[in-house]
This record gives structure tokens, C-alpha cells and sequence, in this order.
């Protein structure tokens, strides 16, 4: 299973840059990222290589940060997959709460990155699988 990022940002110039600041000085990839705007806050979420240094590493430098267990799927970059995970999913009656996703390789491969609520109570795992999915997890994204 894989990890991802959550990291409250003050919304105001220069917030980013500091994260990534740190996250470049210790040699941290960010493989995957999202910002959204909160208002004052801003809820940055990253997918990296290597999630629980990138974690302590922020937390030590005052961020308020969180990891949490995502499912990361590779996906054939092809039309319909996408509602092909989203069906099994959704006839499995997991609920998805946050998503994202980008395409590695056009025409062979994407990635979608699922915040599943209660994952650990679901088979959300073996759902993705049966629909024909593979699950990666931190090392796996990390040598995409």
C-alpha cells in the first residue's frame, strides 16, 4: 500500500517553496502533487519516495502534516478504464473520498492515487485486483 502526504500550507507566497525547499535538501523526489485552497490554509497532498522521511522531516520543521494509506493504482491508458475501476469499486460499495491521478505514458500507462474511507475495514485491495488492476506501493511508484 502506499503513502501519501498531507501537508497544511499557510496560503501565502513563498509557503510552497519552503516545502519543497526541505524536501530537496534531503533528497526527497515528489513524484505526485496536489494543492488545494482552504482559504487561509492550503491542504497540499504528495506522493514521494520516501514518505515517512519526508513526514518527520516537515513536522521538524513545523508543518502540520499527516500521512495516510492510499491505494495507488496503475491504470491502461485507455478510454473506459477509468469507469471500469470506478464500477467494481462503486458495486464493491466503497466509497472514494479523494482522488487524483496522471498519465505516465500515453497510450500505455496511468496512475490513479484513491483515499478510500475506512480502507483498512474494505477489500477495497482485492476489489482493484479482481477488476483486473495492479496495486503499487511506495517502492513501486518510486521506480515508475
Amino acid at each position: 500500500m502506499a503513502k501519501q502526504l498531507h501537508v497544511f500550507v499557510e496560503n501565502k507566497p513563498g509557503r510552497l517553496k519552503a516545502i519543497t525547499d526541505n524536501l530537496q535538501k534531503i533528497g526527497i523526489n515528489i513524484r505526485a502533487f496536489s494543492i488545494q485552497d482552504r482559504g487561509d490554509y492550503g491542504l497540499m497532498k504528495l506522493i514521494v519516495s520516501d514518505p515517512e522521511q519526508a513526514h518527520l522531516s516537515l513536522a521538524d520543521m513545523g508543518c502540520a502534516c499527516a500521512l495516510k494509506d492510499v491505494l495507488a493504482i496503475s491504470i491502461p491508458d485507455r478510454p473506459g478504464n477509468l469507469h471500469k475501476l470506478l464500477n467494481a469499486l462503486a458495486a464493491g460499495d466503497i466509497n472514494i473520498v479523494d482522488a487524483h491521478g496522471f498519465v505516465l505514458q500515453p497510450d500505455q500507462k496511468g496512475i490513479c492515487i484513491l483515499e478510500i474511507e475506512n480502507l483498512a475495514q474494505t477489500n477495497a485491495e482485492e476489489v482493484v485486483r479482481k477488476a483486473g488492476f495492479d496495486i503499487l506501493d511506495d517502492d513501486a511508484i518510486n521506480n515508475l
